[in-house]
C-alpha cells in the first residue's frame, strides 16, 4: 500500500524538523516547503498530495491563500496547524478551507490522530493523486492544472469542475450523494441540487464524447452520480435534464 503523502508548509525550522521527522517515522510520505508558492508549483508538479498541513503566517502567501489556490484545483483535505488562536481565525479557517485547525504548540500524536480521522473520510485517495491521472487510453486528467486531456485534445476546467470531478474519481465505482457533493464543493454556500446539475451538465459536455450517453459520469436519480470507465448496466440511465428544460 503507498504511502499517504503529506505537504507540509511551515517556515519555522524548529516546528517543520519535528514535524517532518515524526511524520515520517509514523509512514507518511512528506514534502516540506516554508513558503506557500514553492508549495503551490510543487504540486503543479509532481500532483495532489494526500493532505495538506498549512501554517498560517508565512514568509509571502497567507496560509488561507495557499489554501484557496489548492482548493481550486481539487478537493484537497487541508489541515491548518498554526500559532495564531484568535477564534475568529479558526472559525474562518474551519468555515472557508479546512477540515481541522490545531493550534501551536501541540502534541505530536495529536496531529496524527486528527490526520488520520481526516484522511479516513476521504476513500480511493491514490487514484487522484498522480501529476497526470491516466483514466484509459482516451482520457487524462490534471487537477493541478485544471485541464483534461480528451482523446488528445487538451480541455480547460473551472475549478468547481475540477472540484466535482476530483470528488467522484476519489470515489470511483461508487455513488456519491448529491448532498455529499454539494458539501464538498460549495462547503460555504447554500446551493441546491439544481446547481449541482447545472454543473454536472457542463462538465459532462468537456468530459463525454457524448454527453447524452455518458461513459464516464453515470447518473443514479434521486441519489448522485459516479465515476466509472466501465458502467455496470444498472447506471445505464441518460443524464438527468436540466432544470427548465
Amino acid at each position: 500500500m503507498k504511502k499517504s503523502k503529506v505537504l507540509v508548509v511551515e517556515d519555522d525550522p524548529k516546528v517543520s524538523t519535528v514535524m517532518v521527522e515524526f511524520l515520517g517515522r509514523v509512514g507518511y510520505d512528506v514534502t516540506l516547503f516554508e513558503d506557500g508558492p514553492d508549495a503551490l508549483e510543487h504540486v503543479r508538479q509532481r500532483g495532489l498530495p494526500h493532505i495538506a498541513l498549512l501554517d498560517l503566517i508565512l514568509p509571502s502567501m497567507h496560509g488561507f491563500e495557499v489554501a484557496s489556490k489548492l482548493k481550486a484545483m481539487a478537493d484537497v483535505p487541508i489541515i491548518f496547524v498554526s500559532g495564531e488562536g484568535d477564534i475568529d481565525t479558526i472559525v474562518q479557517g474551519l468555515k472557508k478551507y479546512a477540515e481541522d485547525f490545531i493550534v501551536k504548540p501541540f502534541e505530536l500524536r495529536e496531529l496524527e490522530a486528527r490526520m488520520e480521522v481526516v484522511l479516513s473520510r476521504m476513500p480511493s485517495l491514490d487514484y487522484a493523486s498522480e501529476p497526470v491521472v491516466n483514466i484509459d487510453d482516451n482520457l487524462e486528467i490534471d487537477f493541478a492544472h485544471n485541464r483534461l486531456v480528451l482523446n488528445k485534445k487538451n480541455i480547460g476546467l473551472t475549478p468547481t469542475e475540477s472540484i466535482l470531478l476530483h470528488v467522484l474519481l476519489r470515489n470511483a465505482g461508487r455513488v456519491v450523494e448529491n448532498r455529499m457533493l454539494i458539501a464538498r464543493v460549495w462547503p460555504t454556500e447554500t446551493v441546491f441540487e439544481d446547481t449541482l446539475r447545472v454543473h454536472m451538465h457542463r462538465l459532462r459536455r468537456k468530459l463525454e464524447a457524448d454527453s447524452h450517453h455518458p461513459h464516464y459520469i453515470r447518473t443514479e436519480r434521486g441519489v448522485g452520480y459516479m465515476f466509472t470507465v466501465k458502467p455496470p448496466e444498472s447506471f445505464g440511465q441518460d443524464p438527468e435534464p436540466l432544470p427548465n428544460e
